[in-house]
């Protein structure tokens, strides 16, 4: 099996079904939970409705959201990983765990949306304008449409260099999405700094080589311009 048939058959698809993975488990979840309310007591409605805990909207919450957290940064680590390793390959799964990103974060804010505000609009804008780490995750999910969007290959030519301008606003969306889940949490902020300390780290690797490449160039730009030594 060459590198394209690994990727096409072994990487691709073991990465879709990592990514989806979280999101059938609470499906099944959510599946419990109705079919328990509605009176049935098997002990297969019961597994499945404990998946969720005792609080099934705010573990849907905060299961969709830290699972979009967690895949955004792993999408800012796929280009260092490609740098390092030389692993060029990589690169193709990156449009997928992105793709991934938004779709929970996405489902972050349709859970909170419908149930647990019972699409309260009025609550919701209210929430949106005098809660930050709301109005600072809203921020985030704003950004990530555009780049959902534009995440095809069409767009990609259209778009040309604007296509690259526009997709490294994944970093502040990753930054405000640390953001928010720091703010939201209220004692134990642990994990939050956890990950402020990981994003710290792809952030500092992505300076540092810019660093280099205009170093780099600037050294050869020094050099073809330097007089001839006689």
């Amino acid at each position: 099996m060459n590198v394209e048939q690994r990727y096409r058959y072994l990487y691709k698809p073991v990465v879709f079904a990592a990514c989806l993975t979280p999101a059938v488990l609470l499906a099944m979840g959510t599946i419990g939970v109705v079919l328990q309310s509605s009176g049935s007591g098997a002990a297969v409605v019961s597994a499945l409705a404990s998946l969720l805990g005792p609080d099934p909207v705010a573990k849907l919450l905060h299961s969709c959201g830290k699972t979009a957290l967690n895949l955004l940064l792993i999408t800012l680590l796929v280009t260092p990983v490609r740098q390092l390793t030389g692993y060029t390959h990589v690169v193709r799964l990156r449009r997928m765990l992105g793709l991934f990103a938004f779709f929970y974060a996405a489902m972050h804010f349709v859970i909170y949306i419908v149930l647990d505000r019972g699409m309260d609009w009025h609550s919701i804008v209210t929430d949106i304008a005098k809660r930050p780490y709301i109005t600072i995750g809203f921020t985030a999910l704003l950004i990530l449409i555009p780049l959902a969007v534009t995440s095809t290959n069409k767009m990609m030519r259209r778009l040309g260099r604007r296509w690259q301008k526009l997709h490294r606003l994944i970093y502040v969306a990753a930054i405000l999405g640390v953001w928010h889940y720091y703010w939201q949490v209220k004692r134990d902020v642990r994990l939050p700094v956890l990950y402020a300390f990981m994003l710290a780290l792809l952030l500092g690797y992505r300076a540092v080589r810019q660093w280099q490449v205009k170093r780099r160039l600037t050294s050869k730009s020094g050099s073809a311009t330097a007089p001839e030594r006689i």
